[in-house]
């Protein structure tokens, strides 16, 4: 029996279109350039922020982050940003009992925006406050301390097998695999992305964890 859920947030409640475009702007490069290096990366293992010094070597990423951020063009994370199936599926998992968590790979600009939000979760944590990030474990024993329900009756929701599930499953939650974003659509059908369940969608998972 699944008790509580725990979403991923890029490209599981949130669309990385804007997060990609902006630091594309600012590098001065192509979007599409820059969102083909981060597939690229990812794809062979490595950090999707290795992309950016593919495009400005030897950047220093903290510090242009300081400087978008002096020139207002910070990270922003708004109602539009949203897949359009997640207010419905999360509140549908809270009116069937279902605790609901959103914790991810975020800074803690992030957090404040996705809690600006109001979802309908429970908790929200991002990994800036938490001060770990995926694939740690430590993120995942965070994680189990934090939920009010045991891994095994918990399931963690996310599109990226070396950040969401394999580390997860490790840890003994149940998992999830949503196929979508550039990266879900990669791993699909693969091995890695193999889980407890895997959808096309939000609204798809709903009636697999709660029968209804």
């Amino acid at each position: 029996m699944i008790r509580a859920a725990v979403f991923d947030v890029g490209e599981t409640l949130v669309g990385d279109d804007r997060y990609w475009s902006d630091w594309a702007d600012w590098l001065g490069v192509r979007r599409h350039t820059l969102s083909a290096l981060v597939g690229a990366v990812v794809a062979r293992g490595g950090h999707n922020q290795d992309a950016l010094p593919l495009v400005r070597p030897g950047i220093d990423v903290a510090a242009e982050w300081r400087a978008r951020e002096a020139a207002g063009l910070g990270e922003v994370i708004d109602e539009s940003d949203l897949y359009p199936d997640v207010r419905g599926a999360l509140a549908a998992l809270r009116a069937a009992g279902v605790w609901v968590g959103v914790a991810g790979n975020q800074s803690s600009r992030a957090g404040r925006c996705l809690r600006a939000l109001e979802l309908p979760c429970d908790a929200l944590a991002v990994s800036g406050d938490w001060g770990v990030e995926k694939p740690s474990p430590a993120f995942f024993e965070r994680l189990a301390d934090w939920v009010p329900a045991e891994p095994g009756q918990t399931v963690y929701v996310g599109d990226h097998p070396a950040n969401d599930l394999l580390p997860a499953r490790a840890a003994g939650f149940r998992t999830a695999h949503v196929r979508r974003g550039a990266l879900g659509h990669f791993w699909a059908g693969t091995p890695s992305a193999r889980a407890d369940w895997n959808v096309d969608g939000l609204d798809d998972l709903v009636p697999r964890l709660t029968g209804r």
